[in-house]
């Protein structure tokens, strides 16, 4: 419908030039406040229907991950209406935390500075799922988006949508906050797919540019893997816009397997059980030839 509007102008414009006098004139007018109102009715119609399509799988305002457990076939394709998003804070996004492997656990979202009391906002229209304090998360806003996508805005304060609510891209939905378990004031965004947690940084740009990456993303299991990050750098963006680049890449992924340390362990002895070099295996994860091994620990190894 955006496409008609102007048409609709320029419909406006013609039908001026064209009127002899007041009372056409007049006409003229009724005529264009009809065609508006009936795209009104039109736009109103589609959103019911888009938020009607939305809310019928999973709509659980209870739990923050109603697809928890649930399989998803990789790739999956995210296919985006706009080429940027609103920024979730004011001013300058500066990224504490990112998605990854951080702690011995995973981090599966990044972390936004901000100071408690700014407002966040709402990155896409859609309609709020969750608003409620979940543990670790602590006060928390889930979203859904029309294009399925979720995001989950953690750590506020309080609140100013609750569940059920229609909210627009840009709209302050809460409060920022160090509710739950953070370490000082900050804004934990996360990205959702049917459950199932996405690299933020793979979508979106977090510069000022507030660009999307792409407006059509296949999504392979590296993406979906906290493992295979570290919450201290930025991996190296592979954008996949077509299904043949995400099939060929997925393979090249399954050839990467997940060491789970344990006692006794040791790098070298994990470069040479894999038969991958040790300088290889360090630049994977992040970590110097000299690091310190802790148990449970998960380094990436490319076989």
């Amino acid at each position: 419908m955006k496409n008609l509007m102007p048409f609709i102008c320029l419909f406006c414009i013609c039908q001026f030039i064209n009127a002899q006098n007041k009372k056409e004139i007049a006409h003229k007018l009724d005529s264009l406040a009809l065609v508006l109102t009936e795209y009104n009715i039109a736009k109103e119609q589609n959103t019911a229907k888009a938020i009607a399509r939305i809310t019928s799988e999973k709509w659980d305002p209870i739990n923050f991950n109603p697809y928890k457990n649930e399989p998803l076939k990789k790739p999956f394709q995210i296919h985006f209406s706009d080429s940027t998003y609103c920024s979730p804070i004011e001013g300058k996004k500066v990224i504490t935390s990112r998605y990854g492997w951080r702690r011995g656990r995973r981090h599966e979202g990044i972390d936004i500075d901000l100071v408690t009391g700014d407002p966040v906002r709402a990155v896409f229209d859609g309609v709020v799922r969750f608003a409620r304090y979940s543990s670790g998360h602590g006060r928390v806003i889930v979203v859904r988006h029309y294009n399925g996508l979720e995001t989950a805005y953690s750590h506020l304060s309080s609140y100013v949508v609750k569940a059920n609510d229609t909210v627009k891209a840009g709209q302050t939905i809460g409060i920022g906050g160090t509710s739950g378990n953070a370490r000082g004031s900050h804004l934990h965004l996360t990205v959702l797919y049917k459950g199932h947690y996405i690299n933020p940084e793979y979508l979106f740009d977090f510069s000022e540019n507030n660009k999307i990456r792409n407006q059509n993303i296949w999504v392979t299991k590296k993406w979906v893997t906290a493992e295979f990050h570290s919450s201290k750098k930025q991996t190296n963006l592979e954008l996949l816009t077509t299904k043949s680049m995400a099939i060929a890449s997925q393979e090249k992924e399954n050839r990467k397997k997940i060491h789970v340390v344990r006692s006794g362990d040791t790098l070298s002895g994990i470069s040479s059980k894999y038969h991958v070099s040790l300088s290889k295996l360090c630049k994977n994860n992040a970590i110097r030839k000299t690091s310190v091994l802790k148990i449970g620990q998960k380094l990436v190894v490319n076989i």
